[in-house]
């Protein structure tokens, strides 16, 4: 785990994108995700997903944090006090997996926070990208495709292949 930066003080303006990008790069330094790619990569997929499907500055700096708190890469009290929108703050509290939460009551809190489900969904996207998860070994690939898709499932999101 790499060191959690001081929260700005309250009277500090507002944290740029960029500082946001910045914030949670440093955050995640060195850690990698399932595939033992820099998780940055990870981060940087689902903010320019946000992006791709509309979504506001707000939802970029989500996106940039949206696995920070629950990676304990930042802490909740550092997202308390940062100099972010209370919104941006309530969708990355929102896509927090806590502890034995049941995946409905996660969907439902999603579900229930504005902006939420768009980040949600460009997470969702690029965790089941084909490309990712072919360098995963058969057990792993299968587990998490049955995860995504039940996930995109209770936030009723269309299956990218259904429709077209």
């Amino acid at each position: 785990m790499s060191h959690t930066p001081s929260p700005p003080s309250p009277s500090a303006e507002p944290l740029s994108l960029a500082d946001v990008e910045a914030t949670a790069r440093a955050a995640h330094a060195g850690q990698t995700d399932k595939a033992e790619r820099p998780y940055a990569e990870h981060l940087r997929a689902v903010a320019e997903g946000v992006r791709r499907r509309g979504g506001d500055d707000e939802q970029i700096a989500a996106a940039w944090l949206h696995d920070a708190v629950e990676d304990d890469a930042l802490s909740e009290r550092w997202l308390r006090e940062a100099a972010l929108s209370r919104r941006t703050k309530d969708i990355v509290l929102a896509l927090t997996k806590r502890a034995g939460e049941p995946p409905e009551a996660y969907a439902a809190r999603i579900l229930a926070t504005p902006g939420a489900p768009l980040v949600k969904e460009a997470d969702l996207a690029h965790n089941a990208d084909p490309a990712r998860l072919a360098v995963l070994d058969t057990a792993t690939r299968t587990r998490l495709t049955e995860k995504y898709a039940r996930m995109r499932a209770l936030l009723g999101l269309v299956d990218p292949d259904e429709g077209a």
